[in-house]
């Protein structure tokens, strides 16, 4: 597997090596010990989560509080989404930026977001499927929506699907009314995030 560290902190691109023959593909898409030795970073698997999603879906932004946090470790096995981690961390050099990545059927890329990052994706086709392992279970109390859309953040959403047609946007009514960043930070509560310890 290849691995390339992305402009935030504890975000990390990773292209696994595919071995096809006439028969498919075999790869594998995460392996604890190589991972761990390549990011300096343990995923400890509490819960596995699969979403289905049709072309111009948004879910996100979503982050959990630390603690717990919740690193997480997406793929897309079926369709393609562009995949974003922001980094919420108050105290981060890299604080409200992000970086996206395409993650499809093809490429078969996963992403890498440590705790105290925000989480968001749009779907690029019908039926995409997103798998991610979770380091945490999901907590409703410790879970929060940012909006996905806020200039502040200004993540540059895809505008067509990958055949190339226009997306038509849609979001569930939570993320649809969550509050922008700075929205956020005035109000103090749900508190952000802030940066951990680098892992020993």
């Amino acid at each position: 597997m290849d691995l390339r560290p992305l402009g935030i902190e504890g975000v990390f691109e990773l292209t696994p090596r595919q071995h096809g023959d006439d028969r498919g593909v075999f790869l594998e898409w995460f392996r604890a010990d190589t991972f761990r030795a390549a990011t300096g970073h343990d995923l400890s698997l509490a819960q596995a989560n699969c979403s289905v999603s049709m072309a111009g879906v948004v879910r996100g932004i979503h982050y959990a509080e630390v603690p717990p946090g919740q690193a997480k470790y997406v793929t897309c096995i079926a369709g393609a989404v562009f995949d974003v981690a922001i980094d919420l961390r108050v105290d981060s050099p890299t604080f409200g930026q992000w970086e996206g990545v395409v993650l499809d059927d093809v490429e078969r890329r996963a992403m890498y977001l440590a705790d105290g990052l925000g989480h968001a994706f749009m779907s690029l086709d019908d039926g995409s499927t997103v798998v991610y392992l979770c380091s945490t279970p999901y907590s409703p109390t410790a879970e929060h929506a940012l909006d996905p859309f806020d200039p502040r953040i200004g993540i540059a959403w895809p505008t067509h699907d990958r055949d190339g047609q226009p997306l038509t946007l849609s979001m569930s009514p939570r993320d649809a009314a969550a509050p922008a960043l700075q929205d956020a930070l005035d109000r103090g509560a749900p508190p952000l995030p802030r940066l951990q310890p680098a892992p020993s």
